[in-house]
Parts: structure tokens; C-alpha cells; sequence
């Protein structure tokens, strides 16, 4: 039974890009691992910016300095 757990930044990630994401992993590992995509399951975390780092620097921050 795979499980499949992708975190992404809560930047208005779609409905439509979130079954897209479910739907792409899912194919993955049918595809690769030969796997049966009833039993895979996939969750998707929406982290907030204020919780997420990048290059040692808060990724909110980092973000509105580029902005």
C-alpha cells in the first residue's frame, strides 16, 4: 500500500492543481513500481509560509523581499 505525502506552501494551490497532483503521483507509481492505484493513497499538506524555510531564511519573508 503506498503512501504518497507531498507538502506544498498554502500559495492557492487549486482544487484543480491538487487532483492533478493526486492524480500524476498516483500514475507514478503505477507506472514505475507497478502498483495497484486503489490501495495508493496520497495526502497533500498545505503548510503556511511563515513555517516553511529555504536558504537558511523564512520563506515568507525571503518572498516579500523578492516582491
Amino acid at each position: 500500500m503506498p503512501y504518497i505525502n507531498i507538502r506544498v506552501t498554502d500559495e492557492q494551490v487549486t482544487r484543480e492543481q491538487k487532483r492533478q497532483l493526486i492524480e500524476g503521483a498516483t500514475q507514478l507509481v503505477v507506472d514505475i513500481l507497478n502498483k495497484n492505484p486503489k490501495t495508493t493513497h496520497v495526502v497533500i499538506d498545505e503548510v503556511p509560509i511563515d513555517n516553511w524555510g529555504v536558504d537558511g531564511k523564512q520563506y515568507s519573508g525571503t518572498k516579500k523581499q523578492s516582491s
